[in-house]
């Protein structure tokens, strides 16, 4: 099959979105199929990979956000593209201009489409002063998403959700997360001598984008009443974001790594020993789970990964949305025992060690297929009634 790929972030850019569309652009490429990948240009090029023709379109720096780019409408470059190379199926990730432009240009040139649900925008308005925005960004998702054929998401909860919002066409892909990268093996003695700690001080680890909607005031205010029991604990912050300034000035005693790729970010996760994760906009959170495969127990609340993968008592705890209070007891409690942490990383490796990206691709692969398949039938029997 050749299928296009649409999305405006994309590796180098680190976020979750960025490394699942990239995932699902590799898989399918590995598989034998040819991917259109389209996305805005980026300053840092990213190599070329066997399998993924890649358009560069034009794009703008995300306000507040400048290692992040969006991507402007380019609805005639679309429609040239796929007049002339027309995919089977397209897979539209985010809902940006660029995804708006491509998800009206496929229904145009009749492609079926499947979109992503991946970011939860219109709760982000609450958290950037803009509130009164939240009933237009979620008329425009609405919009966007009913252009397509199919919105995957990747938990029965977001289907919910989108169901509520008034899109009835939403498909399950789970996650999934390489186990053998995010793996306990790789903690990293030295990276803790580093940190100045020893082998019995915890270390509490944030992944992530560092930015007011997730919840970064609870996450300080967590590792506070742990510092409270456990004095000579650490908290090593990995990722960057507009909030990060203020929080290292605010903070001093904070780790901060920036932003870690690959195995040095598996390292971090492994030699880290338990991972509050306290933000409440998830649509999933990729981080869950990449923690869990590297030995982490996690605290976190009952949304995306957390409902789907997270067994208090077991794994971690999984904290009913806004109860603050049992966030910080759990992680408190956690934190003051080497001998629980040590028992439920145990477990939280164990419990996510058979989510198989192999499985994930075939699945996606079967979808956009199936999609492509019910299109043709569509125009053979619109053909027939001509």
């Amino acid at each position: 099959m050749r299928i296009g790929i649409v999305s405006e972030t994309y590796p180098p850019e680190i976020n979750g979105v960025a490394l699942t569309v990239h995932s699902l652009a590799a898989g399918l490429a590995l598989q034998g199929h040819t991917v259109d990948l389209i996305r805005p240009r980026q300053r840092q090029p990213f190599q070329d990979e066997p399998g993924i023709a890649t358009l560069e379109v034009r794009g703008a720096s995300l306000p507040r956000y400048p290692g992040l780019r969006f991507g402007l409408p380019a609805g005639s470059t679309l429609r040239e593209r796929w007049t002339r190379l027309r995919p089977d199926a397209i897979y539209v990730a985010t809902e940006g201009p660029l995804g708006w432009s491509a998800v009206r240009t496929a229904k145009r040139l009749g492609i079926p489409t499947a979109t992503g649900f991946h970011t939860r925008f219109d709760t982000y308005a609450d958290h950037y002063g803009v509130g009164f925005l939240t009933p237009v960004v979620r008329n425009y998702l609405r919009n966007f998403h009913r252009r397509a054929k199919a919105t995957l998401v990747p938990t029965d909860a977001l289907a919910g959700e989108l169901t509520a919002l008034g899109v009835d066409t939403a498909r399950l892909l789970r996650r999934a997360v390489d186990t053998q990268l995010f793996h306990p093996r790789h903690r990293n003695t030295a990276l803790r001598t580093a940190w100045g700690v020893d082998g019995n001080t915890p270390v509490v680890l944030y992944v992530g984008r560092i930015a007011p909607e997730k919840n970064l005031d609870l996450a300080v205010r967590t590792f506070r009443a742990v510092q409270q029991q456990v004095p000579k604990a650490k908290y090593v912050w990995v990722g960057d974001g507009p909030a990060r300034a203020a929080l290292q000035e605010a903070n001093p005693d904070f780790i901060f790594a920036g932003m870690q790729r690959g195995e040095a970010l598996a390292q971090h996760y492994a030699s880290a020993d338990l991972f509050p994760f306290p933000s409440l906009s998830e649509t999933f959170g990729n981080v869950i789970l990449e923690a869990l495969a590297s030995g982490l127990p996690v605290v976190a609340y009952e949304e995306g990964a957390a409902r789907e993968h997270l067994h208090t008592g077991h794994n971690g705890y999984r904290i009913d949305a806004g109860n603050e209070r049992n966030f910080i007891e759990s992680a408190v409690m956690l934190a003051s025992n080497a001998s629980l942490i040590r028992h439920m990383g145990r477990a939280a490796h164990a419990s996510i060690a058979n989510l198989s990206p192999d499985a994930v691709i075939k699945e996606f692969e079967h979808l956009l297929r199936e999609l492509a398949q019910e299109n043709a039938h569509e125009h053979h029997a619109t053909a027939a009634h001509a």
